[in-house]
């Protein structure tokens, strides 16, 4: 904005020390600089200023933004003259930034910190709000995603209007000159859309195989548009496009320019138009890691290097020959906005460029030699051997260079025959680190501004430097001279006329002035093959040859095809392969595109038919409303019929469905998956596209499993979802660390724990667009007790069968237990269902060795047997005392398993799965195999020490296999005498195999019940 000040005023902000980035004093000048005073914009009252805006079509209108010392409001002062005076004016918002509208001086929009946007269109004086929550801002606003546009005079909900149907990335609205830009992500694919003159959006039409990862808009003027592509096979160098004038047609000009990322995503790209003369551009081309530099003098059409000088700046020879070794320049842009980047061009200069590079055969980062052109690139000359910031005065009549160093400078240097020579100005007697350069108020002027810090604590300090004493007088018509544009070939028809430019002469020591015009004479030429290059769905077979190379169908590209917009009765042209240059005014000559055929558009069949949701969520809920709208790409959409089929039984045909862009709106009412599908068909053909909608109602999760399991043993984990939902809902199961889930469609899963421990368990489930998530924390041991309770028929009156209720019964349950055994070593786990049942888990120390660990497991289990057997278990609920007791088997006992001896045919085994298979003489319930399950004890050698500590009653289960010819199911229920008569008979068995097994089985069976 500072550059742009009218006429011979200057206003500079100085820090505070105290706050040295947003706090600010405003200066005035308007003697170029000579004197500065203070703004009082609230005489006795320190004044804080945010910003300043500056009206780009009456520079004498600004607007301050101001801020109290407390942040608590905000004001705006407003100056209609130059910021001679300004009139305060209290705003009820906090503004983030101000935009002047481009052509109408007086509105002005507002976009605030919170995201609102207001409009004025009395210069600040009046604020209206315009739209909440946009997401970007300019004269047309998207909101919510979506871009809208309505009238400042009359804008709310009912009066804007949808000019996208779809949904719109983030940030990605981008207005230039008469085009709009957006992008919208589906499916991890992106489209990229364009309108022209603000008509309707069309889809950009790069090559088929393009299938762009990124896509940078550089330049629109004259009427089209360049973009950088970044293809899905390159990493650091994008293609360069050039469309037709309405922007959808792209066509490839340059391959692998190089790329730079920068911080916070931003990406430069090594493209620079040159300012001055229409149709020049610089490039950075990469290629297997060399960065060469290349010129175009007609939109890209053709490109060549840069040609190297034959000397350098002591006139000593450069030995740099083509075809190895060229010119090349650094074409980065400077950080800082009041400096010049790596090259300097300006409007009022055409033909003058200077630039930093290097000469060789590509391009050298560390190297930053200064070279400089008055003929629009054609012949260069050295100037310095490192890198200056350059500031043109006078349409470049001056050209000012300052050293781009890290200390302090107090020399300028300054050049008045377009560098051929230079001389030195000391332009302040201390030495100043420069900050920036600035001319006031433009490049018209001989005067320039210095700014930067004797010490880096110290106050910014301006120098004005005037070069009008150096000029005795203004130019005349004598003054200057001519030269004619020409292109690296010597070819002075370029973009179709030959153009002639004037400058001034060397020996003259003039002012050009404010009226000096560069541009002399133009004479339109005849057409020749430069002036075409391809067209879309053709490339040329080398794009750095002469202009012979001639232009080719890509393979997945049909010349003969009509377009997709081809409506049935209308005429097309096929393409013949080239399109004259945008901008391009030759005539007569070559004409690459006569004698076209002419064809009319036939009836085709839709393609690309798609039908989506806006808000592209798949899921809703019962009773809310979704928006269906169905696109299609490509084919005849008058004569097309669209059946619709929403999946609950509603059904309709529409006609010009797509073309209308009406939307479908429904309303599910009942919870499931509904198959919505839309089909087009005429005469030539059909196409469909189908979306699944899920209905889902709120839900909550609840998560089931066994608190307590053993090492190894199977272990269902069970999700559930309250109301059943029968939509397609996907689990995602974390065990332990595990940074990778287990993905099931059922609600259960059946795992296995390898460790022993504390092992915490998540389950997510996702369906729709939910997520629900319960944890649970599962204890893993080697062996454990588990003793089957059951409550009074009472209990289940209270039962409400949920898992908050059965977790807070198990612990009353636990608590009551009281015996001197730890109460953390038990826990109680109500089972679900009715009746009311729970499993008392005795959990035994891990750390003990293994003998000892089953004798200390016997003597806990017979003391909790005692103590549920003597005590009266009871609790209360609402009033009522409710008793729990041990199930049928109540009986203390230890789990026997045999092992297979050498030499022996006896095996005992222990199988869960094979529990409900046995047949018992006792009746016993179903609890026993829970009590089974619990324990493992294995001991290696059946001494008499184990055998004496398992005192009293006990229960005994075995397989035995004989001669691998039949299986005998033997359960026993006796007391210690009969397992030692049982034992020694089994021995003696076993020496004498010849004695027939049912025999002695029958006799164990009569010990067992005479025992009993």
């Amino acid at each position: 904005e500072k550059g742009t000040n009218a006429l011979d005023d200057i206003s500079v902000l100085k820090p505070l020390e105290e706050s040295a980035y947003r706090c600010l004093i405003s200066y005035r000048s308007s003697d170029f600089g000579t004197l500065y005073t203070k703004l009082n914009l609230q005489p006795g009252i320190a004044t804080v200023i945010d910003n300043f805006y500056i009206c780009p079509t009456n520079k004498k209108k600004i607007i301050l933004v101001s801020s109290s010392h407390n942040d608590r409001d905000q004001s705006l002062f407003i100056s209609t003259d130059e910021g001679a005076t300004f009139q305060k004016q209290p705003i009820t918002f906090f503004v983030e930034t101000l935009l002047f509208h481009p052509k109408e001086e007086d509105k002005v929009l507002a976009y605030t910190k919170e995201g609102k946007v207001y409009v004025s269109i009395d210069l600040g004086k009046k604020w209206v709000l315009l739209q909440e929550r946009p997401c970007h801002v300019f004269l047309s606003l998207p909101s919510g995603y979506r871009y809208i546009t309505c009238q400042i005079q009359n804008c709310s909900d009912k009066t804007m209007t949808v000019q996208f149907a779809g949904g719109t990335d983030r940030d990605s609205l981008t207005v230039q000159d008469d085009y709009i830009f957006l992008q919208t992500t589906s499916a991890n694919k992106t489209k990229y859309y364009v309108s022209y003159r603000r008509n309707g959006f069309v889809q950009m039409k790069l090559p088929k195989y393009a299938l762009p990862k990124d896509l940078q808009i550089i330049s629109t003027d004259e009427n089209q548009v360049f973009v950088a592509v970044q293809e899905w096979y390159q990493t650091d160098t994008y293609n360069l496009y050039q469309s037709d004038p309405q922007g959808v047609y792209y066509s490839i000009l340059l391959e692998n320019v190089r790329s730079t990322k920068q911080p916070e995503e931003n990406v430069l790209i090594d493209i620079l138009e040159v300012r001055g003369v229409k149709g020049v551009f610089l490039a950075n081309q990469k290629i297997d890691g060399k960065v060469t530099t290349l010129i175009t003098y007609n939109k890209g059409r053709d490109w060549d290097f840069l040609n190297p000088p034959d000397i350098d700046m002591n006139g000593k020879p450069t030995n740099c020959k083509p075809p190895d070794c060229y010119l090349h320049l650094h074409l980065r842009w400077a950080d800082n906005p009041y400096v010049s980047g790596t090259v300097h061009t300006k409007d009022t200069a055409p033909g003058l460029i200077m630039g930093a590079g290097n000469l060789g055969s590509q391009l050298v980062e560390y190297k930053e030699e200064m070279y400089i052109t008055s003929d629009c690139g054609k012949t260069w000359r050295q100037v310095f051997e490192e890198e200056h910031h350059i500031l043109y005065l006078d349409h470049g009549g001056v050209i000012v260079a300052i050293k781009d160093t890290s200390i302090p400078l107090k020399i300028l240097k300054f050049s008045i025959d377009e560098g051929q020579t230079w001389s030195t100005h000391n332009f302040t007697s201390t030495s100043v680190f420069v900050d920036g350069l600035l001319s006031e108020p433009g490049d018209e002027t001989l005067v320039m501004t210095v700014f930067g810090h004797i010490s880096y604590r110290s106050d910014w300090e301006l120098v004005k430097v005037d070069f009008r004493p150096s000029f005795p007088r203004e130019c005349t018509d004598d003054d200057y001279e001519s030269w004619e544009l020409t292109n690296l070939q010597g070819d002075r028809c370029i973009m179709g006329q030959q153009r002639s430019f004037r400058k001034r002469k060397i020996s003259s020591w003039c002012i050009k002035g404010r009226s000096f015009t560069s541009a002399l004479t133009s004479k339109v030429c005849e057409c020749a093959n430069s002036d075409f290059l391809c067209d879309y769905g053709f490339e040329r077979s080398a794009p750095l040859k002469s202009q012979s190379s001639k232009c080719f169908a890509d393979f997945w590209f049909n010349p003969e095809a009509p377009p997709e917009d081809c409506v049935l009765g209308q005429a097309y042209t096929s393409s013949s392969g080239y399109r004259k240059v945008v901008s391009n005014v030759c005539e007569g000559g070559v004409d690459l595109q006569q004698n076209l055929a002419q064809h009319l558009c036939p009836l085709t069949a839709p393609k690309g038919l798609q039908i989506s949701i806006r808000g592209e969520s798949l899921a809703v809920k019962p009773g809310e409303d979704i928006t269906f709208i169905v696109r299609q790409e490509q084919g005849d959409i008058l004569n097309t019929k669209y059946q619709v089929d929403l999946g609950d039984g509603f059904k309709a045909i529409y006609v010009n469905l797509t073309m209308t862009g009406e939307p479908i709106r429904h309303r599910y009412e009942n919870p499931g998956i509904y198959r919505v599908s839309v089909k087009a068909e005429n005469v030539a053909g059909h196409d469909e596209s189908v979306v699944f909608v899920q209905v889902n109602c709120k839900s909550a999760l609840w998560f089931s499993l066994v608190p307590v399991v053993g090492r190894n043993q199977e272990v269902n984990l069970t999700a559930i979802i309250l109301p059943r939902n029968p939509n397609l809902t996907v689990f995602y199961w974390w065990i332990g660390n595990n940074l990778q889930p287990l993905l099931t469609l059922d609600s259960f899963l059946v795992t296995r724990f390898a460790v022993t421990g504390d092992v915490r368990v998540t389950v997510q489930a996702s369906c729709g667009n939910s997520m629900l998530q319960d944890s649970k924390v599962v204890h893993v041991f080697d062996h454990f007790h588990v003793l089957p309770l059951k409550f009074t028929k009472h209990l289940d009156m209270y039962n409400p069968n949920i898992p908050e209720w059965r977790e807070d019964i198990g612990r009353v349950v636990t608590r009551l237990v009281e015996t001197n055994i730890p109460e953390e070593t038990l826990m109680t786990v109500v089972k679900p269902g009715l009746p009311t049942t729970a499993d008392l888990h005795v959990l035994l120390p891990a750390n003990q060795p293994k003998r000892k660990r089953s004798v200390t497991s016997d003597k806990v289990t017979r003391t909790l047997y005692v103590w549920l057997e003597q005590s009266s278990s009871h609790f209360e609920i609402s009033g009522c005392t409710l008793f729990f007791f041990m199930t049928s088997i109540t009986r203390p006992f230890l789990l026997v398993l045999f092992r297979k001896l050498p030499g022996r045919n006896v095996y005992a085994q222990m199988h869960n799965e094979k529990e409900q298979e046995m047949t018992s003489p006792v009746n016993h319930s179903e609890d026993t195999q829970n009590i089974i399950q619990g324990e493992e004890f294995i001991d290696d050698d059946l001494d008499s020490q184990t055998l004496g500590n398992a005192r009293g009653n006990f229960i005994f289960s075995s397989y035995i296999f004989v001669s691998n010819s039949f299986l005998l199911d033997v359960h026993f229920h006796c007391s210690f005498f009969c397992f030692l008569l049982i034992t020694f008979s089994v021995q003696i068995w076993e020496k004498a195999s010849s004695t027939p097994l049912s025999i002695i089985s029958i006799i164990f069976i009569l010990l067992a019940i005479n025992t009993d």
